[in-house]
C-alpha cells in the first residue's frame, strides 16, 4: 500500500539543513496562510473543530479576509493524521474514489461545500472483505509515515483551475440525503491559490507534529482541550512544542465544555467538571481563549452525515420542546465556531 503514483511522478524535494542542523522552514505551493490545529491527545474533538473551523473561516472571509476584503476566501483542509484520518467522512467525502493527478505528478484536491480536501483517507485501497476502505489499516513504521507526511505537505496543487477538474460533491441538508459526486468547473480561474490552509494534525507530539513544526512556515497554531485536566495535561505539551519550533499560538479552544438541557429554561451543566484548570493555564500562558463549544448530539450527528454544524444556517424548529432545542442546539454551535473563526482572521492579517 502506497500513495498514488505514475511514471512520471518525482518524489518530494526535502528542505535542507541551515548551519545549526535544523531544517529550513519553507511555505507550502500555492497556499499564503496556515493554521493547524492541534491536540495534546485524542478524543478531544479536534477533527471536528478543524472541519467546522475550515468551513467558518470560509463564511466569514468576506468581512475578514486579509487578501481581499469583500470576496469570500479560497480554503483547504489538510488532514494529517495518516493512521485515523477522519476529514473523508466528515465532509461527505468516503468512497469518492482517489485523487486524480496533474501531469506533473502532483495530488489534485477533492471538493465539497466550498472546501479543497485532502486526505491519507482519499489514498487508502479498498479492503477485500468489504470493498470500502473504511477497515484498511495503515500499518507503516516511522519512514513510510513520514515519506507520506512530505508528500501530503508538498506534492498536492491547491490552486483552482489545474490540468483536471477537482471533484466537487453536492449534497441537501437532510438526514435522507447521500453526496453524490459530479465534475464542476472550480470556481476562480486558473492558478489561483489558497488564501488559507486549515491542518488538522495527528493527536500528540510525535513525529508528524514535530515535522510540520520544523519544515513548514506556519501562520498559527491553534490548541484544542476538553476541561479535565487529564486533557489539559497533554495540551499543554502541545504549546510546548510549538513554542520550540517558534510557531505562534493563536489560541486555545476549549471543546465539550458544557451540555445544554432540552427543557426550557436551557439550563446549562458542565458534565466534564469545572474549565478552572484550562482558564488559569491559558492565562499564564498570555493565550485566548477562542471559543468554548458544547457538547450536542447535533455537532457529532452531522459530522457523521457529512455535514458539519457550520452549514446548519438554516436549522428551523419544526414544533415541540426537542424540536425547538435542536434548532437552537445548532445555531449556537455555529455561531460559536463563526466567532472563533473571526477570532482566527485577526490574527492572519
Amino acid at each position: 500500500m502506497t500513495i498514488p503514483s505514475n511514471d512520471e511522478r518525482r518524489p518530494p524535494v526535502m528542505p535542507r539543513r541551515g548551519r545549526g542542523g535544523v531544517p529550513e522552514k519553507r511555505a507550502i505551493s500555492h497556499v499564503k496562510k496556515v493554521v493547524v490545529v492541534s491536540s495534546g491527545k485524542g478524543g478531544v474533538g479536534k477533527s471536528t473543530v478543524s472541519v467546522n473551523l475550515a468551513l467558518a473561516l470560509l463564511a466569514t472571509s468576506e468581512k475578514h479576509n486579509p487578501n481581499g476584503k469583500g470576496r469570500k476566501a479560497r480554503v483547504g483542509l489538510l488532514d494529517l493524521d495518516i493512521f485515523g484520518p477522519s476529514v473523508p467522512k466528515l465532509m461527505g467525502l468516503e468512497g469518492i474514489g482517489e485523487p486524480e493527478l496533474t501531469q506533473a505528478g502532483a495530488l489534485l484536491p477533492l471538493r465539497n461545500h466550498g472546501i479543497s480536501c485532502m486526505s491519507m483517507g482519499f489514498l487508502l485501497p479498498p479492503s477485500s472483505s468489504s470493498g470500502s476502505n473504511a477497515d484498511t489499516v495503515v500499518a507503516w513504521r516511522g519512514m513510510m509515515v513520514m515519506k507520506a507526511v512530505q508528500q501530503l505537505l508538498f506534492d498536492v496543487d491547491w490552486r483552482r483551475g489545474s490540468n483536471s477538474t477537482t471533484t466537487t460533491i453536492t449534497s441537501k441538508i437532510d438526514a435522507s440525503s447521500t453526496a453524490k459526486a459530479k465534475d464542476q468547473p472550480p470556481q476562480g480561474g486558473a492558478g489561483d491559490e489558497l488564501d488559507v490552509l486549515v491542518i488538522d494534525m495527528p493527536p500528540g507530539t510525535g513525529d508528524v507534529a514535530l515535522s510540520l513544526g520544523q519544515l513548514v512556515k506556519v501562520d498559527g497554531a491553534v490548541i484544542v482541550s476538553t476541561p479535565q485536566e487529564v486533557a489539559l495535561i497533554d495540551a499543554r505539551k502541545g504549546v510546548s512544542m510549538f513554542e520550540k519550533v517558534q510557531v505562534p499560538i493563536v489560541g486555545m479552544i476549549l471543546n465539550m465544555y458544557h451540555f445544554v438541557q432540552p427543557e426550557q429554561p436551557f439550563k446549562v451543566y458542565p458534565l466534564f467538571g469545572s474549565s478552572k484548570a484550562f482558564d488559569e493555564y491559558a492565562e499564564s500562558k498570555g493565550l485566548e481563549v477562542l471559543g468554548r463549544l458544547p457538547l450536542e448530539p447535533w455537532i457529532s450527528q452531522g459530522g457523521d452525515r457529512g455535514l458539519p454544524v457550520v452549514l446548519e444556517e438554516g436549522a428551523v424548529a419544526k414544533g415541540g420542546t426537542l424540536d425547538e432545542y435542536s434548532g437552537r442546539g445548532r445555531r449556537l454551535a455555529r455561531e460559536e465556531f463563526l466567532g472563533i473563526s473571526e477570532k482566527v482572521w485577526k490574527s492572519l492579517v
